[in-house]
């Protein structure tokens, strides 16, 4: 069977995602990074998510991104952002963008996927309903994939790597409708950055304000776990 390593955070378009690359025939390993984010709540998520699917292995890998003394609100003390309206979300870039992290996160992905033998990296960004994070954006994917087969020893010997993300142009409604198709469990998931001491949505944040929407939008209950 052919694997791919997905990235799995927790959250819903991470495990539609991980359903994708596995309707697709892929064996699937997990890759879950604990960088010291407030919301690492959503580490539990992921456990599930990948129990539920059927992950052969799930890697949940520390790297502490407060080494870095970032301000960023998802790993410092500064407050995140809450009540933006909804269709001010993307037009700038907010303080939860956490510095080169997707750039990190798909060089950890490419060192276990070369590690295992796998052929695909799925990652679940979206460049539609998104909070105007540049590492969200497409040209980003392709200059990665361009890196990924120049910096391996598999891409030198001809096993290219590809870098899959199949939500990158759906809104949310449509992510949730297609994970809807393949039969995840969104219960299972967690979205929220700024999760209150009682693990619930803090109901106010942009990640919970997109996925209150999508769902609403959908015609569907979130029936999320809190």
């Amino acid at each position: 069977m052919l694997r791919a390593v997905v990235l799995l955070s927790g959250g819903l378009d991470s495990a539609t995602v991980a359903a994708i690359a596995k309707s697709e025939g892929y064996e699937l390993f997990a890759l879950t990074i604990d960088y010291g984010q407030r919301h690492r709540i959503e580490i539990e998520a992921a456990k599930r998510v990948a129990g539920h699917l059927g992950a052969t292995k799930h890697v949940i890998l520390p790297i502490d991104f407060r080494l870095f003394g970032s301000d960023c609100s998802l790993i410092g003390d500064t407050e995140v952002p809450k009540g933006v309206p909804v269709d001010q979300i993307g037009q700038s870039i907010p303080n939860t963008y956490v510095p080169a992290r997707n750039t990190v996160f798909l060089a950890l992905a490419l060192a276990l996927a070369e590690s295992v033998g796998a052929e695909k990296i799925y990652i679940g960004i979206s460049n539609v309903d998104f909070s105007g994070y540049p590492d969200c954006r497409p040209e980003f994917l392709s200059a990665f994939k361009t890196l990924a087969n120049l910096a391996t020893k598999a891409g030198m010997e001809g096993s290219a790597f590809s870098i899959e993300a199949p939500l990158i142009s759906l809104t949310k409604k449509e992510t949730i409708l297609r994970g809807l198709e393949l039969g995840v469990d969104y219960s299972l998931t967690f979205s929220c950055y700024d999760p209150t001491s009682e693990g619930k949505g803090c109901g106010q944040c942009e990640s919970c304000q997109l996925r209150q929407r999508a769902f609403s939008e959908a015609g569907i209950p979130d029936e999320r776990r809190e």
